[in-house]
């Protein structure tokens, strides 16, 4: 039997702006922006909170795509070699940071406060985004691990569903899966609230962006349009139109305060939706050579720079936020300094990522080939 590859350099790409969405909100959090006097440049800066969804959306697709191509070519998926493979990827570098945060925050003061034990145990359990839910944020660094405690539920339950019920059942959980989100988001439109908002990292939510990416793997069955460029750059502009209706007309920002309406945040998390999928159709499909192989390579490493980045960028301006400030002012840019300090993030973001690709994932991502049974990309 002749397996066939499955590798789109486009979704890497795409997979690198979804991280650079996320890279630049966060800068927010330690060197913010003042809306008043940097309207759009803060408002732009802002829906980076949906870069997000946007990995929501590339991981379900992606898994499905790769699931049903498995199940045609094989007659039935293997459940174990799934499970193996996605443990391979995610745990020992999960693991590894998480462990190492926890250690370095209840030795020191200089990453944030420590990690109650409650939190510990759920982010082991990879329920860390209910934990924050109920409990808010915890210690700094480990915040965005909450995204990865959301994936991993997906992954229990997709192959499980695909190999009990087949697509049909996968289908009807995608569309419950929509049902329930909008469901919630009209339960914490109904509570507004003046202080954090756990609607951000509930899974019932965000599970809309698994189940949307679930139905365009099913639907389009292998397929790929054939846009051109300009349709193309029309589908990216739209995205981010959408998105910014949401954030500023809509109110729908991530954990902030939301006291918006209940039309206003399910109109607003639609758009958010929209917006997810203009951006995944304004490269899907793309030739492979119109890719650059430096952004899909980045794109390949973006789990490593979404893991260690906000570190970084605690490091950069709040450790060394005095060291920042002279050598900004020794180059003459001291009223550029947050921007000076979030160049030297992204850099220093990029070559840890990429001393962990190399020689810390690389040796499980190899292992994970025994396991595979449709190639892809590591």
């Amino acid at each position: 039997m002749t397996i066939l590859r499955y590798y789109r350099p486009e979704l890497d790409v795409l997979r690198l702006c979804a991280f650079l969405f996320v890279f630049f909100v966060h800068r927010l959090d330690l060197a913010p922006v003042d809306p008043a006097k940097y309207y759009w440049g803060y408002h732009i800066s802002l829906v980076g909170n949906y870069g997000v969804p946007l990995f929501f959306f590339l991981s379900a697709f992606l898994i499905t795509e790769l699931l049903i191509r498995e199940q045609d070519q094989f007659g039935k998926i293997n459940v174990k070699s799934f499970y193996i493979r996605r443990i391979l990827r995610i745990w020992p570098l999960y693991f590894t940071f998480f462990f190492l945060m926890v250690l370095l925050t209840s030795t020191t003061s200089w990453f944030g406060g420590r990690i109650p034990p409650g939190a510990q145990l759920a982010f082991t359990l990879f329920s860390g985004n209910w934990y924050i839910t109920f409990n808010e944020w915890q210690s700094y660094c480990i915040n965005p691990l909450w995204s990865v405690s959301v994936e991993e539920q997906l992954y229990i339950l997709l192959p499980l569903i695909l190999y009990v019920t087949g697509k049909k059942g996968l289908t009807v959980f995608s569309f419950l899966a929509l049902i329930g989100a909008y469901i919630a988001v009209v339960y914490y439109a109904q509570r507004p609230t003046a202080g954090f908002s756990g609607q951000w990292t509930n899974s019932f939510v965000q599970f809309q962006f698994f189940g949307a990416g679930i139905l365009v793997a099913l639907y389009l069955k292998g397929k790929q349009p054939r846009w051109n460029a300009a349709t193309r750059i029309l589908l990216f502009v739209a995205g981010y139109g959408c998105w910014l209706i949401a954030s500023i007309v809509c109110e729908v920002n991530a954990d902030a305060p939301h006291q918006a309406t209940i039309a206003q945040s399910v109109s607003g998390w639609l758009l958010i939706l929209l917006g997810v999928m203009a951006f995944f159709f304004s490269l899907f499909g793309s030739s492979a050579k119109r890719m650059p192989s430096v952004l899909a390579y980045l794109g390949r490493i973006s789990y490593g720079m979404y893991v260690f980045h906000i570190t970084i960028y605690w490091i950069v301006y709040n450790i060394f936020k005095n060291q920042l400030a002279a050598f900004s002012n020794n180059i003459g840019l001291y009223e550029w300094k947050h921007e000076v300090g979030l160049v030297i993030a992204f850099l220093i973001t990029v070559s840890i990522s990429l001393l962990s690709y190399n020689y810390f994932e690389r040796p499980f991502l190899r292992l994970k080939r025994r396991f595979t049974l449709v190639p892809s990309r590591d």
